[in-house]
């Protein structure tokens, strides 16, 4: 048996009595036909005979904002970004309390005045007893997420619309509201609903954060690269030590069912390091995970403790609800030696000197240099020693976003763009930097026809938020990064020769991992960070770890020593402790020599390379890949020379496995295949 309709809305009231009488029930649709049952059986409610829409009175709305208000604002943002990801015009994204009553709603001007005669607007009710089976009233029935279909809603005049939703926890564990994408498109629910938990997640770490502000946030989980993501689990931890709140996640992962499991207990009670343990090595690390174990068990974590957030912290969640005063540049504050940036590295201590005179004068930084050379970190540095680092250090990832989330993200838009936008609009990160420094990463891959309004900004120093013609002054400090050539993006026409100019005041190529003189020196530290204090290498481990070519940089060292400083626990790190190394060893011995006489800046001269194989050819060994076959010659720039050439190494002492080499890379498949792409590698045969 199926829940479709045979044929009209005249039969629909027919299909839905058939199946509460009969009692069979439709087994992959349980929650509908059992929602069908109560809004007949208990709520007496008819499929023709809807009431008319109920929606509750201003004054009651705004009590009920009140009473929400600190969800809703942790709501607003996430719900803008979810409706600007679907770009659907026919559908709204919805919040509701507990009762199914709207306190929130994002959706086109045009589409809530067409939905709204159906109490799809702010203080409808949408509870099952006044609207019958729909998304919103059934997950907060059920408690569960939910699809309710055109054909699968009660009343007939509802059948136009599809709705999913999911509950949104409060940090006790309880659900606090219902989150709903309502739509008269057939969009794939089950993808809809693996979007709408992931904003409802999003809410729920903004609830905690916002709720516990004096707390220490902790981050944690089993894999180290899902720190910092949705899937961490995330604690609020009193001064005292004590557990004061936890996400759905820290539960899971702890193997608890509720909070009331964990609220009040010390944190050595799950963990086998104290708080201020863990905020010690935290910081050692500069924020990167460090490990620890379940309390009386083996069980490995990965977290990441910090002190309480202030005020200053929190500029994406105080910008988007406050009017932010303007920084004016301002002379950089004296701070200690200790604080004051170093580099080891020649090459890097010559380029930060040169990057910090230049800045100081207003000259835009452009950054080069491979994946994982650490750009943002030497950014930052530049920014600390800079006359703005009174300000804000804004970063944005240019290849992180969907092109229809960079413009607002970058310029913000107006109070009242569209409906359910924050009622004072969003500052973009240009304003936000205003003051301080804006760092562009990945500033290749920011759409063509947003780096013509990117290039007036920097012009005219002037922002225009999206759907207003008012005008912002700004004063920023500009580093922008790469990892691809821009030189030869701009003769290929993707990317815009004036904006190119207008970044690179100086250009700076940063050493990778493999070239850098203080090798031994960061691969100590990062092991102290990763490992803790104590950790030690072998002289052979070492000398491994020294010959490796490195090519995901310090991202990849970051993951090689952590991994290796798991399955040491405690003792000292040999070569069986890594593993991704022995099968893949680079070897680096002209590396050590060259290291210190590379060029400073980005020669220009391009680099001709083998050809590659015909297409359908079997690709067998680097051989194969290069000078066996006639030489057809493309444009490389030096660092994608390097990399193709460690690349296709790997490749060939792991057989053309795609799969490991992307596990020794510590990237996915998907990065990798785009790197190979890019370079011009092919592989033309299944793994």
């Amino acid at each position: 048996m199926t829940l479709v309709l045979r044929t009209g809305d005249d039969r629909h009231a027919e299909h839905v009595m058939d199946v509460v009488r009969s009692g069979i029930h439709d087994s992959a649709n349980d929650v509908v036909t059992q929602s069908w049952s109560r809004c007949l059986n208990e709520y007496r409610l008819h499929p023709d005979k809807a009431r008319e829409p109920a929606v509750i009175s201003r004054a009651a709305l705004e009590e009920r904002r009140e009473r929400q208000a600190d969800v809703i604002d942790c709501a607003r943002y996430e719900m803008t970004t979810l409706y600007q990801q679907l770009a659907d015009a026919d559908s709204a994204v919805v919040l509701t309390d507990i009762d199914g009553v709207i306190v929130h709603m994002v959706s086109s001007t045009e589409f809530a005045a067409e939905m709204g005669p159906l109490g799809l607007r702010p203080g409808g009710m949408w509870s099952e007893t006044e609207a019958g089976t729909n998304g919103m009233g059934t997950c907060l029935a059920a408690a569960a997420p939910i699809s309710v279909r055109r054909e699968d809603h009660f009343f007939t005049h509802f059948t136009q619309l599809t709705c999913s939703a999911v509950p949104v926890f409060d940090p006790s564990g309880h659900i606090t509201a219902v989150l709903d994408v309502s739509s008269r498109s057939s969009m794939m629910q089950q993808h809809l609903l693996v979007l709408l938990g992931m904003t409802a997640r999003m809410i729920e770490n903004r609830l905690i954060d916002r709720r516990f502000r004096n707390a220490h946030p902790l981050h944690f989980h089993s894999r180290p690269e899902f720190v910092y993501t949705l899937h961490e689990g995330k604690l609020a931890v009193g001064d005292d030590g004590r557990i004061l709140a936890a996400n759905r996640s820290a539960l899971f992962q702890l193997g608890l069912q509720s909070v009331d499991e964990i609220r009040s207990r010390h944190i050595e009670d799950l963990f086998q390091n104290s708080l201020e343990d863990m905020l010690r090595r935290s910081t050692q690390s500069s924020f990167h995970p460090i490990v620890t174990f379940r309390a009386n068990a083996a069980l490995r974590f990965f977290a990441v403790a910090r002190r309480p957030a202030t005020e200053s912290d929190l500029p994406s969640q105080a910008l988007a609800t406050t009017t932010v005063p303007r920084l004016a540049p301002r002379t950089a504050l004296p701070r200690p030696a200790a604080q004051t940036p170093t580099f080891k590295d020649a090459r890097l201590a010559a380029h930060f000197e040169t990057a910090r005179r230049v800045i100081a004068r207003q000259t835009p930084v452009l950054l080069c240099g491979e994946t994982g050379s650490g750009k943002e970190v030497f950014a930052r540095a530049v920014h600390e020693a800079s006359p703005h680092a009174g300000g804000t250090f804004v970063a944005i990832n240019c290849a992180s976003l969907p092109e229809t989330l960079i413009e607002s993200e970058l310029f913000g838009y107006r109070a009242g763009a569209f409906t359910g936008a924050q009622r004072t609009g969003r500052r973009g990160k240009i304003l936000q930097a205003d003051g301080g420094t804006l760092f562009l990463d990945e500033i290749a891959d920011m759409p063509i026809d947003l780096q013509a309004r990117l290039l007036r900004v920097l012009d005219e120093r002037q922002v225009t938020p999206l759907g207003t013609e008012e005008t912002h002054a700004v004063d920023f400090q500009l580093i922008s990064a790469s990892h691809q050539h821009l030189p030869e993006l701009v003769r290929e026409g993707r990317f815009r020769e004036d904006l190119y100019y207008r970044l690179s005041g100086i250009e700076l190529v940063l050493p990778a991992l493999r070239e850098r003189s203080d090798r031994r020196e960061l691969i100590r530290s990062v092991l102290e960070a990763e490992g803790g204090r104590g950790t030690t290498l072998s002289a052979e481990a070492e000398r491994m770890l020294m010959d490796y070519a490195w090519p995901g940089n310090i991202r990849q060292l970051r993951h090689v020593l952590r991994t290796a400083a798991a399955l040491a626990d405690g003792d000292t790190i040999v070569c069986a402790h890594l593993p991704a190394l022995q099968d893949s060893a680079v070897a680096a011995a002209p590396m050590h020599a060259a290291a210190s006489t590379a060029p400073l800046a980005l020669p220009t001269p391009v680099t001709t390379m083998p050809a590659l194989p015909p297409a359908g050819s079997a690709v067998g060994s680097a051989a194969q890949a290069g000078a066996e076959h006639p030489a057809v010659p493309y444009k490389l720039n030096p660092i994608q020379a390097n990399e193709r050439q460690v690349l296709l190494q790997m490749l060939e002492q792991h057989r053309w496995n795609v799969s490991n080499v992307a596990k020794a890379l510590d990237v996915s498949r998907n990065t990798l295949y785009r790197k190979l792409h890019k370079l011009h590698i092919e592989i033309s045969h299944p793994e």
